[in-house]
This record gives structure tokens, C-alpha cells and sequence, in this order.
């Protein structure tokens, strides 16, 4: 049986079908922008969650081209969905731009890329500025745009005289798409320069979409609505659809039925069940939305292995820049919400809609906004108190807690390097079991705990904690396999001091000491010891160490 290619990394609707993809048909999108009439849209929705490919799917059906474009939505929704909507097919001039690209370290580059994105639209409507109808003062500058001769200023209004010229060409109205508005604001704000950005794109958006006679309707689309910025000042006109928007729920990302079908077509039911785990959990509006990058990738390599594992595709395309930020500048309550998380539960939040990437510096509250519109975490529930509604969110799915995990790690990694661990190892290799034991209680309240792992992650706590120090190895039986301790501390040279740590979890406080005996006993049981003696090991201390949720019992043979 031949299979439709999958379009992994294609976000052009025409290549897309022209290339016979497989296409999770979204184009009734196009429907309820019509009938809506809104004369501008903002779409908000994580990355990766198709974004980039709708935008390109309105313009290949609103924009008049040369090439009949009607061909790539026969047999689609848009298709069936009536004759009245075939009478806006290909009659529009369309402005497109994508800032997704703008993640330059300096406004200087920054500004400089927008130039050339702002140039390139222009010289695709070239074609124009031989109309009679277009004045010569607007051809001008419109030719100054497209050499890059213009000064920095008229690429602030660059939008509005493009829009201008194209009606004055084609007496039709114009569609301006913006595709991921926000980009170089995130760039901006971790680079520095937040406010010659903010400025820069307040000013294109205020000409471009504020009172523009010229303007049919316009769609942008980012992850936030940033709008205490007055980026969208005087803009009454715009319609915001975010995730917790009812309305467009369904276009961006895939339903549960979708990915049923998805894998269908494939021959991968087998997988539903991982597939959900892995890459389920997101709601849009009422919407059951599974992520559509990681869907894509993961019935990618299933089809060309049996035994594929999920891993996580979409974490893995940016730096969550913005999870570290929580984990290392968060304060011990915000670190015990992130382990509540990470242990299955939920933090209850204001939101705030219209959050800005400078205020979640100056109010911790706004980063779980942040955290919510950006995917990294879901709602499950919402209530209004007061005038301010609330929010219980949960980490959506394992692919997602993967990068809180991950982050978590990095920055326990982080902390070893700067904290100094010299008192707990000394303590531990002279065999002070009372210092052994209140130092590693320290280090365990001040870092994040996940249980789900249970005595794998406490395995991993010690191994982190203990490794690295000159002249000494550690060996662990997670590595070197069964019958063996779980960590084994050697001098390497002398063979003249070794340490056999043991490792239990208890399920209550009061059976700490019990878990400690326990350990100690497999020790002797297994006679871990053997080895050790074997190869001349003259002092070997044995510890049994028992640990529950943030506490710890050492106890020594």
C-alpha cells in the first residue's frame, strides 16, 4: 500500500498539495473568517501548533495571483461548504509576512532583517508599480522600499503604503497576514532591547491595521497577546482568539478523531495509547487538541520502525528559555509548585490575558499565564473571584513534563557546580553519619522533587550529588547491571577506601529507620562487599539510606 508523504517541516499550503501530503483538512477555517467579518484577527496558540501552515492556507486561497490557485482545496471542506464562499476565491491582493525569523541578539540586526522581510513583500507585487493608477510619490517610495534606499522611518509606515498602492492597483481591499508577531519581542526581551521593539512594531501595527481604508481584514498570529504595551493601541477592531477561545478551537493542532484517522491512514493504531500519554492533554476553548508537530514526527518514525519509542519532538525545537527562568529566579514556594506538578498535581492561578514578556519579571503570578498560553501547561478548570479569573492547571501530557524535568536536572546540575559539596563528601567518607546525613536533609530541601520515578530519582539525587570528586569514581548499578549495590564510592588508587550506599523509599515518615535496616541487611544479604575485598579494599564503610518525600535517614554497619 503507497503512502501519502508526511509533511514534516512544510509550511507552505501549496507544496504541501502540490506535493500530495498528507493534509489534516483545517480550510473551514477560511468559513468562519467570512462569516465572522472581523476586521482583525488575532490568533494566539503555542509554537509548532500550525500556525504558520493556516496562514499560508488563507493566502493561497484569498490572494489574486496569475496561477489559478482553486485547484488546491478541490474535494476539501471549504470546497463543500457552499457557493458563497467560492465568490471570495482568489480575489483579494494579500500582504504576507512571517517574523518568525527575527531572533537576532541587538536591535540593530533585528531592524535590519525586517527591512529585508518588509523589502521582499514589496518586490513581490512589483508588478504594481507600472499601474497608472498609482501615484507618482507613492511609486517613488514604493521603488526606495524595494531597493533599500529608504530611510529607516518610512519602513515604520511601509504596510500602510504597500496596502495603499495595492488597492490603488487592483481596486480591491487588502488582507494583511502577520505570522508570529511576537517572536522578536521574545528575542528582544532576553536579549535587552525590549523597547526599541516595542516601539518598532507599534508603529507598523498602528499603520497597518488602525483606521487603514485600505485594509479588507487582517490575521496575526503569535503565542501572547501582548497588549499592555499599547502594541494594539486604538485598535478596537481587534477580535483576540486565544486557547481559551471557543470559537477556532479546532484549527490549530489535532482532535482526537483527527489523530484516530492519522493513524489509521498509517496502519499505527497499536500506538493510541502512547500517542495520547506522550502528546494529548492540550484544551482549546472546549477542544481535546493533541500536538500536531509531535504527531507528525512520531507517525514519521513509525512507519519506518516497529519498535519506536514516543520521544519529545516538539520540546526539543526551542530552548524553554522561559522554564528555566522559573526554575533558577523562582523562589521556594514557586519550586514547591513545580514539584506539585511534576507529582501529578495542579496550581490555581490568576491569568492574565494580556501579559507582557517585561511583567513577568516584576510579578511571578504572570509567568503561569505565560506558561499556560505557551503550552507548557493546561487548564482543567476556571473560576472568576472577584473580577479575576483563575485558573487550575496541570502539566498537559509526558512530553511536556520531560522539559520540566529536564530543566530541573540542568539546573540541580547547575547548583552542584556552584554549591560546594566538599563538607557532605568529607563527612560521608569518614564515616559521620550524623554530618552525612543533616547536610544531604539540606540539599534535599532546596531542590525540586518528582516522585513518580520514586527510588530512581532519589538513586539519581545521590549519584548527582556524590560524583566528581578527584581521585574517587562512583559506580552505579543502574550502569554495571543486577547484584550490585545501588552506588559504589572507590578511591582509585591504594584500593584503600570504598563506600557501599544502599538506597530505599519509604511510604511514611515514621518507617525511616526500618528502610535504613532494610538496606543495610541487602547489603549483607548480597554480600555487596565481596568484590570489593577481592580487589584489596582495606577500609569499606556500608551505608543504608532511606528517603521520604524531603527527609532522609543515614545509617551506617
Amino acid at each position: 500500500m503507497d503512502f501519502k508523504p508526511i509533511p514534516i517541516g512544510i509550511e507552505d499550503f501549496k507544496r504541501l498539495i502540490d506535493n500530495g501530503c498528507y493534509f489534516v483538512d483545517k480550510t473551514l477555517m477560511i468559513k468562519d473568517i467570512i462569516d465572522i467579518k472581523s476586521s482583525v484577527n488575532l490568533f494566539t496558540r503555542p509554537r509548532r501548533f500550525g500556525k504558520t501552515l493556516n496562514m499560508s492556507m488563507i493566502q493561497r486561497y484569498f490572494e489574486k495571483t496569475v496561477e489559478d490557485n482553486a485547484y488546491l482545496f478541490e474535494g476539501l471542506n471549504i470546497s463543500k461548504a457552499g457557493e458563497k464562499y467560492k465568490k471570495y476565491q482568489g480575489q483579494y491582493p494579500v500582504i504576507t509576512l512571517s517574523l518568525k525569523s527575527m531572533k537576532q541578539s541587538c536591535f540593530e540586526d533585528a531592524f535590519l532583517l525586517f527591512k529585508n522581510i518588509i523589502s521582499k513583500e514589496f518586490y513581490r507585487h512589483k508588478e504594481i508599480v507600472s499601474s497608472d493608477n498609482i501615484s507618482e510619490i507613492n511609486k517613488r517610495e514604493y521603488i526606495s522600499i524595494v531597493e533599500k534606499t529608504a530611510d529607516n522611518s518610512q519602513y515604520l509606515y511601509a504596510l500602510k503604503l504597500l496596502s495603499d498602492c495595492l488597492k490603488e492597483a487592483c481596486n480591491k481591499n487588502v488582507i494583511i497576514l502577520i505570522d508570529e508577531y511576537d517572536v522578536p519581542l521574545e528575542s528582544a526581551y532576553f536579549g535587552g532591547f525590549y523597547d526599541d521593539m516595542v516601539n518598532l512594531i507599534r508603529s507598523v501595527f498602528e499603520s497597518a491595521l488602525k483606521t487603514n481604508p485600505s485594509l479588507e481584514f487582517g490575521i496575526l498570529t503569535g503565542c501572547l497577546r501582548i497588549s499592555r504595551e499599547s502594541i494594539f493601541t486604538g485598535l478596537n477592531n481587534l477580535k483576540v482568539n486565544s486557547i481559551t477561545t471557543h470559537i477556532f478551537s479546532e484549527y490549530f493542532g489535532f482532535t482526537k478523531e483527527e489523530v484516530k484517522k492519522f493513524a489509521e491512514d498509517y496502519g499505527l493504531e497499536k500506538y493510541t495509547d502512547e500517542i495520547k500519554n506522550w502528546y494529548d492533554g492540550y484544551i482549546f476553548g472546549n477542544t481535546e487538541i493533541y500536538n500536531p508537530w509531535s504527531i507528525i514526527n512520531f507517525i514519521s518514525d513509525a512507519r519506518n520502525n516497529e519498535n519506536v519509542l514516543p520521544k519529545p519532538y516538539w520540546s526539543n525545537t526551542s530552548s524553554n528559555d522561559i522554564i528555566h527562568q522559573l526554575i533558577n529566579e523562582g523562589d521556594e514556594e514557586t519550586r514547591e509548585q513545580i514539584e506539585e506538578l511534576l507529582n501529578g498535581g495542579y496550581v490555581d492561578k490568576p491569568i492574565y490575558e494580556d501579559i507582557t514578556y517585561r511583567n513577568v519579571k516584576i510579578n511571578s503570578d504572570y509567568i503561569w499565564s505565560f506558561l499556560l498560553f505557551t503550552g507548557y501547561l493546561k487548564q482543567i478548570d476556571s473560576y472568576l473571584d472577584g473580577d479575576t479569573i483563575y485558573s487550575k492547571m496541570v502539566i498537559p501530557n509526558r512530553e511536556v513534563k520531560s522539559v520540566y524535568k529536564n530543566t530541573v536536572i540542568h539546573w540541580f546540575d547547575e547548583k552542584i557546580k556552584t554549591n560546594s559539596r566538599d563538607d557532605l563528601f568529607n563527612a560521608m567518607i569518614s564515616g559521620n553519619t550524623e554530618e552525612f546525613e543533616d547536610i544531604l536533609g539540606d540539599w534535599l530541601d532546596e531542590t525540586i522533587s518528582y516522585y513518580d520515578g520514586r527510588e530512581v530519582y532519589y538513586h539519581g539525587f545521590l549519584s548527582g550529588v556524590l560524583s566528581g570528586f578527584k581521585g574517587y569514581s562512583v559506580k552505579s548499578n543502574r550502569e554495571s547491571g543486577v547484584g550490585r549495590p545501588d552506588l559504589l564510592i572507590m578511591k582509585r588508587k591504594q584500593h584503600e577506601l570504598a563506600v557501599i550506599i544502599e538506597v530505599k523509599v519509604a511510604e511514611k515518615f515514621a518507617e525511616l529507620d526500618k528502610k535504613c535496616d532494610e538496606a543495610l541487611q541487602q547489603i549483607e544479604d548480597r554480600n555487596y562487599e565481596a568484590e570489593l575485598i577481592d580487589e584489596c579494599y582495606q577500609n569499606i564503610i556500608k551505608y543504608g539510606v532511606a528517603f521520604y518525600q524531603k527527609s532522609c535517614k543515614i545509617k551506617k554497619a
